[in-house]
């Protein structure tokens, strides 16, 4: 071989390794470029979880509505707004105070007796039944029962439990739950406490008295007893309030045959009718309802917080996007297995957690929406949704130019993200958005599975949908028999409103970090579109945008 050839030989390989060199060169840039656009979930997840570490602390003693633990927690994500470069939008800085009513039971000197055949039997509070306070309750109380079925009417459908009941003067007892033929949003706007309330006093009604279904309560009737020591609240404002009932009270299903004696029906044979899906008797009880309700009266002060982002186009920047998640629990209570902190991590340190991330994410990666955001931290939503409801009718930005909500309430990182459940999926345009959100993601959308259990007039979402505001709410989604649901069960039978749902727990942060991310994505598709969303006209919720 020649040197000539040689030569040759030699500059080739060295261009094929040259060129080798620059490919490896590329592919590195490129890989290196692909990894810093990929969130790293597990340091995000720890940014979240390091929210969720200081607002469910025990110092916290479980953020009740009013307390000091909640003013602290509030005072901490004000200053972590401000950090996240939020604008103050409450009424004091970022705050929203609000007045509020609070009734406790004196139980001590309260109680409940049946009178039949002219013999009176006491119940015991707390195994027996639970005595509610909200409202302004009689402080005696002497009167006749009804067992009126489910306990509501939904006009749409002539569909009126009430109907050719004689209730006037009486106290309604009822089952919860309703018809399968009705539909989810239908049957759950009809149970909400202010429209049964309005439907049974439409009917004569001076009280009620419920019968919780077993198979459809979260809480276990021995927990859930615990709770009727803590305090009831209501606004203080008289203009947001109406005439509540003269007598309120929970029935132990268990001990349900006590007021039924003597009708012809047993709790057994009601309870197997509505699982069957079918029509519920009414009858009147054999019995007199005795009460006396003793109630201790006290008034206290709770800040919603608010903080602004405001929008980057001069027209659209008047309209704004809520997003929202409450920062009150329920406190301490009555000890389980020797703890009587109810911490409130999941429930709903963790939805407060994501909206202090949220808005960090936004501030870091220089996003400007069109629309303004408001970030709502808002109190009292396990009294009855009292700071979202105060938000709605009093909001620190003109009310019709609010044009959606998207709220966070224990949505539960328990696992993997695979699958979001929606409540609202159907009633509005919002559903089309998270739908596309969620292809990106690769994360599959489900509907609400258990309509049953009402949630999605169970959190502050709805307090938004009765101002006409379209909304959302979420939680992890499962299929049925996976690993995921039992994991998913197992947390609302174990943990839900109680001292276990603290710091020591499993939560998968890294599927929370990346809700954040769907989170915000669907927030700023939202804010960013041409069009305010729009109430699908099959929703019944439409009806409210009027």
């Amino acid at each position: 071989m020649s040197a000539c050839q040689n030569h040759r030989r030699t500059l080739s390989t060295i261009l094929r390794i040259s060129a080798l060199a620059i490919i490896l060169c590329a592919t590195t840039v490129l890989t290196r470029a692909q990894q810093s656009t990929e969130p790293d979930w597990n340091a995000e997840g720890n940014a979240w979880w390091a929210h969720v570490q200081f607002l469910a602390s025990d110092d916290m003693r479980g953020r009740d509505t009013g307390s000091d633990g909640h003013r602290r927690a509030a005072e901490y994500v004000a200053k972590q707004f401000a950090d996240a470069g939020l604008q103050p939008g409450g009424t004091n800085g970022f705050l929203q105070p609000i007045d509020f009513e609070v009734h406790r039971i004196d139980e001590a000197n309260s109680s409940l007796s049946l009178e039949r055949g002219g013999k009176t039997e006491a119940l015991e509070l707390g195994p027996d039944a639970t005595l509610r306070v909200n409202g302004d309750p009689s402080p005696s109380i002497k009167a006749q029962a009804a067992f009126v079925g489910f306990g509501f009417a939904v006009p749409e459908m002539g569909y009126d439990e009430l109907a050719g009941v004689d209730l006037h003067g009486k106290i309604a007892v009822f089952l919860t739950g309703g018809p399968a033929n009705i539909p989810g949003p239908l049957k759950a706007h009809y149970q909400s406490s202010e429209e049964r309330w309005a439907a049974l006093q439409k009917a004569g009604a001076i009280g009620f008295a419920t019968i919780g279904n077993p198979k459809n309560s979260d809480v276990p009737w021995e927990r859930s007893s615990l709770a009727r020591l803590n305090p009831s609240m209501s606004i203080a404002d008289p203009k947001t309030r109406g005439a509540g009932p003269h007598f309120s009270a929970s029935i132990n299903p268990a001990k349900a045959d006590k007021w039924l004696a003597d009708s012809g029906h047993t709790i057994a044979e009601l309870l197997a009718t509505a699982d069957k899906g079918e029509v519920l008797p009414k009858f009147p009880l054999k019995i007199t309802v005795h009460a006396n309700v003793t109630v201790i009266r006290t008034k206290i002060s709770s800040p919603n917080v608010i903080g602004i982002l405001p929008g980057s186009d001069l027209k659209l920047k008047s309209e704004y996007v809520v997003i929202s998640a409450h920062l009150d629990h329920v406190g301490a209570g009555l000890p389980i297995n020797g703890d009587s902190i109810y911490n409130g991590a999941m429930d709903n340190a963790s939805g407060v957690a994501s909206l202090i991330e949220i808005a960090k994410h936004i501030k870091a990666a220089g996003i400007h929406p069109r629309r303004s955001l408001i970030f709502a931290a808002v109190t009292a939503e396990e009294k009855g949704d009292l700071g979202s409801e105060y938000f709605a009718h009093h909001p620190t930005v003109p009310q019709k130019q609010i044009v959606a909500d998207l709220n966070m309430d224990m949505f539960l990182p328990l696992f993997r993200l695979q699958y979001l459940e929606v409540q609202g999926l159907d009633e509005s345009t919002l559903g089309d958005d998270v739908r596309a959100v969620a292809e990106t993601e690769h994360v599959v959308i489900q509907a609400d599975k258990e309509p049953e259990r009402n949630r999605f007039i169970r959190s502050d979402q709805y307090s938004f949908v009765k101002v006409g505001v379209p909304a959302l709410a979420f939680k992890f989604g499962w299929i049925k028999g996976a690993d995921e649901e039992k994991i998913f069960q197992d947390w609302i039978r174990t943990r839900y409103h109680a001292p276990s749902d603290d710091l020591d727990q499993p939560v998968d942060t890294p599927a929370a970090a990346h809700f954040d991310h769907l989170l915000l994505l669907l927030a700023t598709r939202v804010a960013d579109a041409d069009s305010r969303p729009t109430w699908k006209p099959t929703s019944f919720f439409k009806r409210f945008a009027q």
